[in-house]
């Protein structure tokens, strides 16, 4: 019986550590993401896996969510604005890429 326990505790274990061991890309170091978002948990903006699980499935989701990092924004995540994060539109390419990293999540 104890081997059972054991082997359900170190299963959830192994589950936990697959899903913290994605670290921030080094794109979103770069541009700066990671002074207001984490990948697991709420910091000034919304963690990046509940951003994921809330747009699973939404065939739309990416093309909202690149216009809303590039142009800045509020009210889908409480109080605080997003800044525009593209206003000239020279990041286009890097704002596809965080994208596609966020919605990958929770798959």
């Amino acid at each position: 019986m104890k081997y059972i326990i054991a082997g359900a505790a170190m299963a959830g274990l192994m589950v936990a550590g697959s899903a913290m061991a994605t670290d921030m890309p080094a794109l979103a170091k770069k541009d700066g993401c990671s002074a207001c978002h984490s990948i697991d948990r709420k910091m000034v903006g919304p963690a990046w896996m509940d951003v994921s699980k809330k747009y699973k499935g939404d065939a739309g989701a990416k093309a909202r969510l690149v216009a809303k990092v590039s142009k800045g924004g509020s009210g889908n995540w409480g109080s605080m604005a997003m800044p525009p994060m593209d206003a000239s539109g020279q990041k286009q390419g890097d704002i596809k890429e965080l994208v596609d990293f966020i919605l990958a999540l929770d798959k």
